[in-house]
Formats: C-alpha cells, sequence, structure tokens
C-alpha cells in the first residue's frame, strides 16, 4: 500500500480533479568528469606517503624514546637506580632527556615538512591554480 504522501504517487489536491497519472522518476543524468577524480591523481597519492613518513618519523621518535623509558623501569631497575654520577642516577638523566628528545621530534617533524611534504603541496596548489584559471577560461568562452 502507498502512502498518500508519496512523492512518486501524486494525487488530485481536490475531489473534483481527475486522477493524476503516476509517473515514474527519472534517474540523474550521468555525468562524466573531464579530468581524473583528485584523489586518484599520481602527486596526491606521493602527497599521503611523504605525510605518512613524515608522521611516523616524528611519532616514533617520541614515543620510541618514552616506550624505552617505560621498558627500561620496568624491566631494568638496577640500571635505573645506578649513578650516573655522584647524586644523579640513570632513571633521573633519562627522565630529564624526555624534553630535549620531544624536542627533536618535533624538530624532524618541521624539516620533513620542509624538506618533502611542502614542496609536493605547493606543486599540487599550483596546478590545482593553473587547472582553475583552465576551467573558468573554458566557461567564460562558452557562453
Amino acid at each position: 500500500m502507498s502512502s498518500p504522501y508519496d512523492p512518486y504517487n501524486p494525487y488530485a489536491t481536490y475531489p473534483w480533479q481527475p486522477p493524476v497519472p503516476p509517473q515514474p522518476p527519472t534517474p540523474p543524468p550521468h555525468r562524466t568528469p573531464d579530468h581524473p577524480p583528485l584523489g586518484h591523481h599520481s602527486d596526491l597519492r606521493i602527497l599521503r606517503s611523504a605525510y605518512r613518513w613524515q608522521r611516523r618519523v616524528a611519532t616514533l621518535t617520541a614515543l620510541g624514546y618514552f616506550t624505552l623509558f617505560l621498558v627500561l623501569s620496568a624491566f631494568a631497575p638496577g640500571f635505573m637506580t645506578s649513578a650516573v654520577t655522584d647524586g644523579l642516577p640513570a632513571g633521573l638523566l633519562l627522565a630529564l632527556l624526555q624534553l630535549p628528545v620531544t624536542w627533536l621530534a618535533i624538530g624532524l617533524y618541521e624539516h620533513t615538512a620542509r624538506r618533502h611534504v611542502d614542496p609536493i603541496a605547493d606543486r599540487i596548489r599550483k596546478q590545482a591554480a593553473v587547472d582553475a584559471k583552465r576551467e573558468a577560461g573554458k566557461r567564460g568562452t562558452g557562453r
């Protein structure tokens, strides 16, 4: 049973109107793009892999050191309590090195961004601007 509010089954608004024949729904027109979608562009794949590599390097630097510190704390208490200098145990020295290692991870992240990721992103941005101008030119002359 169809609902009286079904958009594909129109009905007469007033009782004195003749019944409206049902109209089959029309499918949307099929559009083919002029160029491949951006998600499949090879430069974007290269950018994604460079960005992924950048994240892994920075993350593994910071988390790797922290994990090493935790493992040594749990499984090597003798080493962590051994004195490096008079009154400074190795565990405290390794804990104090957390901050410089985090700064190193941030530095690596910025370095790999400048060397690997940013040039690819700039190239894609410039190509997108050229493509946008080309599309605007096609639309402007086609009228």
